[in-house]
């Protein structure tokens, strides 16, 4: 249950909620421990009548007097009845009128049960329904707050399993269990005290199964939230996998592996099924045990009972024998759902715990407190060396570098040099292990996050569109509630995608499909240019995000871009020395180090790597036209 305790604010937040929910349970069973009172005194009231009746003793017949909750109940109300027969057909009219009323009573103190119980789902479900959504928010919340180290770490599928199915669990214990366990105390305490009333030594005898319920619920528990456990574990894992393979599902079909997954995807299903089951198993066995320690409640009831009013001891009545069966079987339920209860607070235990997991996550990357209103665009790497967690080499080795205020620098080098490092040191996706990155002369960890991110346009290696019309994946980084179609076309423009748009039938309201996977890999290229461009920021950083485009298209983008980054600190990541030549500064890494930097004449001329690559990739496209 200590995993359990996260929800304890959210109780406080909808105390009102809660308590207003838990005094309409009181209320319900004040009304429902009446019912069985009402059946007693029918009962009493008509074996005194037909025992009347049949003796047909005048004076009897007159002694006749009302069942004693009826006349409380007039004499609450101002209201008398006076007894006017003197015969039998007198007597059967107003066993008739009494029994009449009787039944009414039972029906209003149904109806008005009933209406307390609508009130009371009406609070406490709806309060777990509005826990479920905070949780989620405060979920959400936390994936947004951490780091890139964490997603590295852990699934998509898994992360969306613990804010779907482990939240969904947890509503679970908020709502149901809660409010059956509110409802099993009070009934069973207001069930307890009408039986002792009634008769203290039956109430005894009814009441001796429970210790054995109670062992058995301590016993099982352990054993349902073990297996939860490994139930929600699973379900990650099966989520985990089916998210991989559909966003890979072209390379599946590429390589005809459909089967072979599908084999895969079987076993872990399986696995997943035997888990279940292993929890069902428990929870089919436990509901008939709690149902037989009721049962075994009932039948005492009746055998002690039934022997106390033929040898007439305790002044136990017929009326009282049956109030007390009744009080079993309102008991039945409350009782019977303690297993189902229990087994729903220690799946919504296993689920929290998980969720819990994720929640104390600290994030690797803190905001800091100063703001950068008017950011001017100064970098500096100090001695800059950045590992990868479980990396066996360093990405950045000791990496210095300086970029003046509205200045291109191209940062050229092979895969793996650490190019997009150094753009992920950059936007602070990471901090370097060793060394310092500073932000117009400020570093970077006491920079406001916030502040510095929207200044900057960053445009990935990998791009990401959303699925939802070209115009918003275009406008996406904007800030404003409304984009007038006019900058959306100039974006367009500049980053030569506007043509291909416009030939499309619905142009910029285009619906992309999931990562955009209506669009080629240049088009969705130049969309997320477009993106960038839009926001006019002060930073803006290409990661490689020319790649797929042509050489011609390629040479429109950066000419537009020539406008776009006056007075703008440019950074260009290429392993094309066509993008990277038009920086002021362009350095070379090689293994994480940079080996050669200047001018793109000043590479050129000291005759090494970059000339080396200038030279091949100048005579392949020579050979390709």
């Amino acid at each position: 249950m200590s995993s359990l305790w996260h929800l304890n604010k959210y109780f406080y937040q909808y105390r009102w909620r809660l308590l207003t929910g838990t005094l309409f349970i009181v209320l319900t069973n004040i009304f429902l421990i009446y019912t069985p009172i009402v059946v007693k005194e029918a009962v009493d009231f008509m074996k005194s009548s037909i025992e009347i009746y049949e003796s047909n003793d005048a004076d009897a017949i007159g002694e006749l007097v009302q069942p004693p909750i009826l006349a409380a109940i007039y004499s609450a109300v101002g209201f008398t009845e006076a007894m006017t027969y003197s015969d039998r057909d007198g007597l059967l009219e107003w066993v008739i009128h009494t029994s009449f009323s009787l039944c009414i009573l039972y029906m209003v103190l149904a109806l008005i049960k009933g209406v307390f119980l609508f009130f009371t789902r009406q609070t406490i479900i709806v309060m777990s329904r509005l826990i479920e959504y905070d949780l989620k928010n405060e979920i959400y919340s936390q994936y947004q707050r951490l780091s890139m180290s964490f997603y590295k770490r852990n699934d998509t599928g898994d992360l969306m399993n613990r804010i779907s199915e482990d939240v969904s669990k947890v509503r679970m214990y908020l709502g149901p269990a809660i409010m059956y366990s509110i409802n099993l105390v009070v009934l069973a305490i207001l069930s307890v005290i009408a039986m002792v009333k009634l008769n203290l030594e039956l109430t005894l005898y009814v009441l001796a199964p429970l210790p054995i319920m109670s062992v058995l619920i301590y016993y099982v528990s352990k054993i349902i939230n073990k297996r939860s456990e490994a139930v929600q574990a699973q379900q990650s894992r099966l989520s985990s996998f089916v998210q991989e393979n559909f966003s890979g599902v072209r390379v599946l079909k590429a390589y005809g592996l459909e089967a072979r997954r599908s084999d895969a995807f079987e076993k872990e299903s399986e696995h997943y099924r035997e888990l279940s089951l292993a929890q069902v198993k428990v929870d089919a066995l436990f509901m008939p045990t709690i149902i037989m320690l009721i049962g075994l409640s009932t039948i005492l009831a009746i055998y002690v009972g039934g022997r106390m009013i033929i040898i007439g001891t305790n002044g136990l009545t017929f009326g009282d024998l049956v109030a007390f069966v009744i009080y079993v079987n309102l008991l039945t339920w409350p009782f019977a759902a303690v297993g189902w209860v229990t087994s729903l607070v220690q799946r919504a235990a296993a689920s929290q715990r998980r969720i819990n997991e994720f929640l104390d996550e600290a994030p690797e990357i803190k905001s800091g407190q100063m703001k950068l209103t008017e950011l001017k665009g100064d970098i500096e790497f100090r001695g800059v060396s950045f590992s990868y967690p479980d990396a066996s080499s360093s990405a950045l080795k000791n990496v210095d570098l300086h970029i003046a205020p509205g200045k291109t620098l191209g940062i050229f080098g092979k895969t793996g040099s650490g190019k997009s490092t150094i753009a992920a040191l950059m936007t602070r996706q990471f901090d370097p292990s060793q060394g310092e990155v500073l932000m117009d002369g400020v570093p970077f960890k006491d920079v406001e996050l916030e502040s510095f991110r929207r200044q900057v346009g960053y445009v990935p290696q990998e791009v990401f569109l959303f699925s939802d019309t070209i115009a918003n994946n275009i406008a996406f980084g904007l800030t404003e509630e409304v984009v007038t179609m006019e900058r959306i076309f100039q974006a367009g423009r500049e980053a030569q995608i506007h043509e291909d748009v416009m030939s499309f039938p619905n142009e910029y309201e285009t619906i992309l499909g999931e990562w955009g996977i209506t669009l080629s890999g240049g088009q969705k290229q130049r969309v997320s240019l477009a993106r960038a461009f839009i926001r006019r920021p002060r930073i803006l950083i290409f990661d490689d995000s020319l790649s797929a485009v042509d050489t011609e298209t390629e040479e429109k983008i950066l000419s537009a871009l020539d406008e776009i980054i006056s007075e703008r600190t440019t950074i260009l990541i290429s392993h094309r020395v066509s993008t990277v030549k038009r920086a002021d500064h362009i350095i070379v890494l090689d293994n994480g180090r940079i080996t050669e930097e200047g001018s793109h004449a000043t590479l050129i001329a000291m005759g090494g790597f970059y000339a080396d690559m200038e030279h091949r990739q100048s005579m392949a496209m020579v050979y390709k036209d």
